[in-house]
């Protein structure tokens, strides 16, 4: 199979496929073709490897046949109208076995359905059961509203192309909005104006319940900022708008309460890699920063142990280290005895005191 063939397959399986939208357009088409060439027969067909499907007949309730029987497989495969004005007469048709029967083809001219791409589909054809000929008006005629047809089909499936892709945005969209909205983080749009251009549930809920106000879109973000707040914030903001990504934590009251929270201010891109705003998030990071403080309280109660484990807890067992020293000076050899049985146990005693210190020291430390 050439690949131009192969191609015209492609586009054909296209158009099979196309739910056609336009349809009392297209028998309009074929009614008005008949008419012009004053033929009780029009249709419009596509070809396929092996079949001819009839789109729209008019005159005929045929939905289908063989190609190898089709006219318009001729017509396929030249350029111009293809007019057959005897088919009896016509060696390619003689015996055709549509020649015979209901449909008794004794006349045919068709017009290719040429796709903007440079593919023959199909044809814009009219049939008569008598022989006859066409004037070069009604040829052009034919020919003209060939290409009516194709444009229909053309935007037809363009059209679907764009419903597809709008309903594949659509998805896209519910779902970052999903995520956007389901985002625990408070996050916000905002545009080179300083306008809001979006902004989450999360965000709204807070400034509805900490600060009593009612974020809306396209309000300048001033208006939503603590006056305190508003230089630092447009500082962070204008750095972004050059490209810069800032990242920090602070600390800020709200009401009451006092917050730990770990800002971003990010660039906002178009298609086209143009900043056309920022991006802010803002988490609050509370949990986070109490996590850390009772992590610094547990190094610094580690710490302690240390110290109560070398001076407090065994200074008695080194007081007592000492003393027998002291006494294996002086006394007999019974009493040594007795000091070395002493300063054993001392040591062992401060063995297991050190065991135990660092067994509690672990289970602090994990």
């Amino acid at each position: 199979m050439h690949n131009k063939e192969l191609e015209r397959l492609m586009a054909v399986d296209r158009f099979l496929k196309l739910k056609i939208s336009k349809e009392s357009e297209l028998k309009e088409i074929a009614s008005f073709a008949a008419e012009i060439c004053q033929t009780p027969i029009a249709l419009i067909t596509l070809i396929d490897f092996d079949t001819q499907y009839i789109k729209i007949g008019y005159g005929t309730a045929l939905k289908k046949n063989s190609r190898a029987d089709a006219f318009c497989n001729h017509t396929i495969q030249q350029e111009d109208v293809l007019v057959v004005s005897d088919t009896g007469n016509d060696p390619r048709f003689v015996n055709n076995p549509l020649r015979k029967g209901d449909f008794n083809i004794q006349f045919y001219a068709g017009a290719p359905l040429k796709s903007s791409d440079g593919v023959n589909l199909g044809s814009l054809c009219v049939i008569d059961h008598e022989p006859k000929t066409l004037t070069d008006l009604q040829t052009k005629m034919l020919e003209v509203l060939a290409r009516q047809v194709i444009h229909i089909l053309e935007f037809d499936y363009s059209l679907g192309i764009l419903k597809n892709q709008y309903l594949e945005a659509k998805k896209n969209e519910i779902k970052l909005r999903s995520l956007f909205e389901s985002s625990k983080s408070c996050q916000l749009l905002v545009d080179t104006e300083f306008n809001i251009l979006y902004f989450n549930k999360s965000l709204a809920d807070f400034m509805r319940i900490n600060h009593n106000q009612e974020i809306q879109i396209e309000r300048p973000i001033a208006e939503f900022i603590a006056p305190e707040y508003l230089e630092h914030f447009m500082g962070n903001f204008k750095q972004a708008l050059e490209g810069k990504t800032i990242m920090l934590e602070h600390e800020l009251n709200h009401g009451d309460e006092r917050i730990w929270w770990q800002f971003n201010y990010n660039p906002a891109y178009d298609s086209e890699g143009k900043i056309i705003g920022v991006s802010y998030h803002a988490t609050d990071i509370s949990e986070l920063k109490e996590a850390q403080k009772q992590t610094l309280d547990r190094d610094r109660a580690l710490d302690h142990i240390a110290l109560v484990q070398s001076h407090e807890i065994r200074r008695p067992v080194s007081s007592i280290m000492g003393i027998t020293d002291l006494l294996k000076v002086n006394e007999t050899t019974k009493e040594l005895e007795e000091i070395s049985m002493l300063n054993l146990a001392v040591n062992e005693l401060d063995n297991f005191i050190r065991q135990i210190v660092n067994e509690a020291s672990n289970q602090i430390s994990n």
